[in-house]
């Protein structure tokens, strides 16, 4: 055996040569000066040379160890320079199939099991809180503390119920890679025990209507794009959900209209029902909400949507600028956008309590009697006007022109 000394000084010849070490290893210095451990076995009755690595890169103790890796992949019965180009394809293939690239293939594989909203919903909570942490990773090599930090940062946000929806999307993933060979093991699931609570209940939501009245003036006085104002203030007096109103396109309300129909596709119900078209949600127009719609169209009335991303013209509005516009406001744990919808139900059924399934009706909730669900959905429409102006004119008093949110001229 040959002492790293030697190996060390090795000069180049007129003609290539080897430093045998030993067990097959030898050094073999080119003419150049280039050094590089090489292995000599027997493989099927001939002679083969499997190169170890460059020197001084990988020194005397690696190649006696890679020497010895070989020697053990030949008592299987194997090739070492078969398995060692096998291990060069599995390599390359793992570097491609990173986290970003399989959770895409995971969402396209699976996207027909879902509404086109959800669809959205999935995709974008991905690109906005994994991919930029774990994306490029190969899926095989993200670990626990990896996944566990992505759902820090977004519990540190406090959308504690966002981290549980996302860690379950990427559990998702890697029970995908798993089932394709792509993984090993799902490290989604081993976080679940360390996350922050949910404080499981309703929508935070002021119900008090003198509180409620508060709540417009100071958003639409904090620093906020003007379509973010007149989209909460269209979501107060509709009391739809908020992706309804976020997610709006300028179809569904022609000029001059008295009421706004959401089609079934856009509602929150189960895919099958979305499907039928059944159940498309009739909400009339106060003048109130007509004004707001006529101010939004002097904005975005060229576009697809009536509020869309100030980023993107052809995108919809994030939930998150309400949300950090109430957040402004003072209306942390206390109000949120889809709070509006317990406001309108709580003081509109303290005032009229025999419209109690009027009420109900307009909140889209879905009828305890079956028959009532089939064929009530578009009656009562008269009493729903009303019920509705009736709540415009309580929420906006002392409101000014929804005009005056435009930017000056």
């Amino acid at each position: 055996m040959a002492s790293e000394a030697e190996f060390r000084k090795a000069k180049p010849a007129d003609k290539p040569y080897k430093i045998t070490d030993g067990g097959g290893l030898h050094l073999f210095v080119s003419t150049a000066g280039g050094k590089s451990w090489r292995y000599r076995y027997e493989f099927g009755g001939k002679e083969k040379l499997l190169t170890l690595g460059q020197y001084p890169v990988m020194g005397l103790a690696d190649a006696r160890k890679a020497r010895d890796e070989a020697k053990g992949v030949l008592r299987e019965g194997r090739d070492p320079s078969i398995a060692k180009k096998q291990r060069r394809i599995l390599s390359a293939q793992q570097a491609t199939e990173t986290f970003e690239v399989v959770a895409r293939e995971w969402h396209t594989v699976n996207k027909s099991r879902w509404t086109e909203v959800h669809q959205a919903d999935i995709l974008e909570s991905l690109v906005r809180d994994a991919f930029p942490a774990i994306g490029a990773y190969p899926v095989r090599d993200v670990t626990v503390a990896d996944v566990l930090a992505v759902l820090r940062d977004i519990e540190a946000r406090g959308a504690n119920e966002t981290a549980r929806r996302v860690r379950q999307r990427i559990s998702n993933v890697f029970s995908f890679a798993i089932a394709a060979g792509m993984a090993d093991r799902n490290p989604a699931d081993t976080v679940a025990g360390a996350m922050a609570p949910v404080v499981r209940g309703r929508q935070p939501a002021i119900t008090d209507l003198l509180e409620a009245r508060k709540i417009m003036p100071k958003c639409e006085a904090m620093p906020a794009h003007p379509l973010t104002k007149l989209a909460h203030r269209l979501l107060a007096l509709t009391v739809v959900r908020p992706g309804v109103i976020l997610n709006l396109p300028w179809s569904e309300l022609p000029p001059g209209a008295d009421t706004w129909v959401i089609p079934a596709a856009r509602m929150k119900l189960a895919k099958h029902i979305k499907q039928a078209g059944q159940r498309d949600h009739v909400v009339p127009l106060t003048r109130q909400a007509k004004e707001v719609i006529e101010a939004a169209r002097t904005m975005s009335g060229l576009g697809p949507y009536v509020f869309p991303n100030y980023r993107n013209a052809h995108r919809p509005m994030t939930e998150g600028a309400m949300r950090l516009m109430l957040t402004k406001a003072g209306f942390q744990d206390e109000h949120v956008a889809h709070g509006w919808r317990s406001t309108f139900s709580t003081v509109m059924n303290e005032l009229y309590p025999g419209d109690r399934h009027i009420i109900d009706l307009m909140l889209a909730h879905k009828a305890k009697d079956e028959v009532e669900a089939a064929y009530n959905r578009a009656l009562h429409l008269g009493r729903r006007a009303e019920l509705a102006q009736l709540w415009a004119d309580l929420i906006c008093h002392g409101l000014q022109p929804a005009a005056n949110l435009l930017p000056a001229r």
